[in-house]
C-alpha cells in the first residue's frame, strides 16, 4: 500500500505534535485496511473517508481504489489521479472535527 501525505495534513501534524504517536498508529491501521478503519463521507466530501484519532480529532483521507470503483473520481477530481496507483491512500486533512470539515 502506498501513501501520500498532503501539505495540509503534514502542517496539521506539526501543529498538533502532542498526538503524533496516536496519528501514526491510526495511519498504520488505515494503510492495513483503508475501508475497515474509515467511514465513508457524503455530500461535499463524497469519495473521502474519516477516521477518528481521539474523541473529536479526525483524519480525512482518500483510498484511490475505492474512489475509482464507486465512480467518485469524477467528483473528487484529483489532479494526479491518472498517475496514482489504485492501492494508494492519500491523507488529506487532520484536525478537530469542526476544523477538518470547515464548519
Amino acid at each position: 500500500m502506498e501513501s501520500i501525505f498532503e501539505d495540509a495534513f503534514l502542517k496539521a501534524l506539526k501543529k498538533h505534535a502532542s498526538i503524533q504517536k496516536l496519528v501514526k498508529k491510526k495511519v498504520d491501521l488505515i494503510l492495513e485496511n483503508p475501508i475497515a478503519f474509515g467511514e465513508p463521507l457524503k455530500a461535499n466530501w463524497q469519495g473521502f473517508y474519516s477516521c477518528p484519532v481521539k474523541r473529536s480529532f479526525i483524519i480525512i483521507y482518500l483510498y484511490c481504489e475505492a474512489c475509482r470503483k464507486k465512480g467518485d473520481d469524477t467528483v473528487v477530481l484529483c489532479c494526479d489521479c491518472a498517475e496514482t496507483p489504485n492501492r494508494t491512500v492519500k491523507f488529506v486533512l487532520l484536525g478537530p472535527h469542526y476544523d477538518a470539515y470547515g464548519i
